[in-house]
């Protein structure tokens, strides 16, 4: 058997996995009253998120993406512009390392000797887990801070819950578990075109205000049914600017991100190598 075939074969076993759909949050029907208390429900549900400026954590992921289920576990530090994720093996090098910063992002395949470089963040993140996250994007949305440019139409649906519409058919949802306990941002639908929605983020397991618990939906199931586990989470953690660069070996193969999205994460056999 080729050593590139084993590689193969380690990858695929490490990624792929039975794993369960996301259980999404159930949200409320009705058609709503006005809500003119929007405004301090959004202030109390985002004051714990609005504070955190980076973040290390542990990141178990399970799911599917392109109807190919994964499980994987990831340790990240992330900023309000960079963002580095490695993909942890359970033994030898990572099965990636997705480094960006800005609009620069490079994702390294040591094992399959592979490597984008320079490609714009959120297109290398689709390509690779089908959420298109830049790494101006990623803290916001690990932290449930992620939001509309404006947001209309505030609407009360009972006592505990609010809602209020973004451009492109976004919308959010908060929620109380009653009248004395905090609001929390617990459902946010992206904007996308024709006024419906693109993909959902949901959050759940709030500690200490901010969410354990991410899952990432696309409205075409079939693109991405993803749920983040987050442990060891530290915010406000110091990252210095060496931590968002990779070594890529000299021999590594340059691929585009086109390339990437049509081999995805195991790539495409290159004939046998003993």
């Amino acid at each position: 058997m080729s050593v590139r075939w084993c590689l193969r074969a380690v990858l695929l076993l490490a990624i792929c996995s039975t794993s369960c759909a996301p259980k999404l949050t159930k949200l409320p029907t009705g058609p709503g009253t006005l809500a003119p208390d929007i405004a301090a429900a959004l202030l109390q549900a985002l004051t714990s998120c609005q504070r955190v400026q980076s973040l290390t954590a542990e990141i178990g992921v399970s799911g599917s993406v392109n109807g190919q289920r994964i499980r994987a576990r990831l340790i990240g530090g992330v900023t309000y512009q960079s963002v580095r994720l490695e993909a942890v093996a359970p033994f030898g090098a990572p099965l990636f390392t997705f480094v960006a910063t800005a609009n620069d992002g490079t994702l390294l395949l040591p094992r399959d000797g592979r490597v984008v470089e320079h490609g714009p963040p959120a297109e290398v993140m689709a390509a690779v887990a089908g959420v298109p996250l830049g790494a101006n994007d990623m803290l916001r949305t690990l932290t449930g801070c992620a939001m509309p440019d404006r947001l209309d139409s505030p609407l009360a649906i009972g006592d505990n819950w609010r809602t209020s519409a973004g451009p492109g058919g976004a919308k959010i949802y908060l929620h109380r578990d009653s009248a004395t306990a905090p609001w929390r941002l617990v459902t946010y639908l992206h904007g996308g075109d024709a006024l419906r929605w693109s993909w959902r983020a949901d959050y759940d397991d709030f500690q200490d205000g901010l969410p354990h618990v991410v899952r990432l939906v696309s409205a075409d199931e079939r693109r991405f049914k993803l749920e983040l586990k987050l442990s060891q989470l530290e915010p406000n953690v110091q990252l210095k600017p060496e931590v968002f660069r990779v070594d890529v070996p000299p021999n590594a193969e340059r691929i585009s991100v086109e390339e990437l999205k049509r081999s995805g994460l195991l790539g495409a056999p290159k004939g046998r190598e003993h």
